[in-house]
């Protein structure tokens, strides 16, 4: 029986499902893993499914130049913190999870949006401390979504269901920059770039996916173009926004304000956005419901049992 390292706790059904087919060791530990703990499941296991945050650099391959293990089936569709060459070069196979993420991500950028143009994050610690006086006809004044022009960065899965909640539920026009033009059964406009569809959006989303073609896509050019009423949205990877550039547009009033689910170094998130009250901030959410989590889980456990059976991976990378 080849052996396994699951690298954080999964909910039970993801185990049950791989627990006949590998000798399965998992850690309990929720953060992610140590060089030496990366090093080590390529020397000791058969296979490994890592997560977010499990950085699977070049280094860690040229450290391990005959890697036991064969295969990285990633817990999640982002796959950014894997260096796929590296790993491919020293005959590990990568596999991630689409489809299973598509809606609960597109879920959470709709709560941003609606939370950060709303207002509500605000609102709520003005409650929770005590401070609301009552209802008055000026309080807290925020954005309308309704009838508002949404700008999507990154036209995939994940986009085009973030695209379809913004038209078909709040009449939004949709317009997008992507790679490529895509069919869609609802109005949406490709743009040539980021600045022109900056410009043009009330509210701009990133959905791209991480990685070194997309770090700091979204930097200060982007504020500089985007209307001073707008605000941002970042539910892909926190490196895909320059941080800094961002801080400062909001600190001088460039961008109205962002709902952000990643952030660049994260777990740190610089107290310069949490002191920020038109800052929507949530702990990476963007996939946090059990029967999402178990899906994902489930299409990582088939890539296992894929390997396990020396058949192709179903959603090798």
């Amino acid at each position: 029986m080849k052996t396994l390292l699951i690298t954080r706790p999964l909910p039970q059904p993801v185990t049950d499902r791989l627990a006949p087919h590998f000798a399965i060791t998992q850690r309990e530990d929720t953060t992610a893993m140590r060089d030496d703990e990366l090093r080590a499941s390529l020397r000791d296991f058969d296979a490994v499914l890592p997560t977010l945050g499990d950085l699977y650099s070049a280094d860690v391959f040229a450290d391990v130049p005959a890697p036991r293990a064969k295969v990285l089936a990633n817990f999640g569709v982002g796959y950014n913190h894997i260096d796929v060459e590296a790993a491919q070069a020293a005959g590990v196979a990568v596999s991630n999870t689409p489809g299973a993420v598509t809606d609960a991500t597109a879920d959470i950028a709709l709560t941003l949006m609606l939370m950060t143009a709303r207002r509500a994050g605000e609102g709520e610690r003005i409650l929770r401390a005590g401070h609301w006086q009552g209802w008055h006809p000026t309080q807290l004044l925020g954005l309308h979504l309704s009838g508002k022009t949404v700008g999507i960065i990154g036209m995939g899965r994940i986009g085009q269901a973030i695209a379809r909640r913004c038209h078909f539920g709040f009449g939004m026009t949709v317009k997008y920059v992507n790679r490529s033009a895509k069919a869609m059964d609802f109005p949406a406009q490709q743009l040539a770039d980021i600045p022109a569809l900056a410009a043009a959006v009330d509210v701009l989303v990133v959905a791209t996916p991480g990685g070194a073609e997309t770090h700091h896509l979204i930097n200060a050019s982007c504020f500089d173009a985007m209307p001073s009423h707008a605000i941002l949205i970042n539910i892909a990877r926190g490196e895909i926004v320059d941080e800094a550039a961002l801080i400062t547009a909001l600190e001088q009033g460039q961008i109205a304000g962002a709902g952000l689910d990643v952030y660049e170094f994260e777990p740190k998130v610089p107290e310069a956005l949490r002191r920020m009250e038109n800052v929507t901030l949530l702990p990476h959410l963007g996939t946090a419901a059990l029967e999402v989590r178990t899906d994902m889980g489930l299409m990582a456990a088939e890539n296992l049992l894929a390997f396990d059976a020396g058949r192709p991976l179903p959603n090798a990378v």
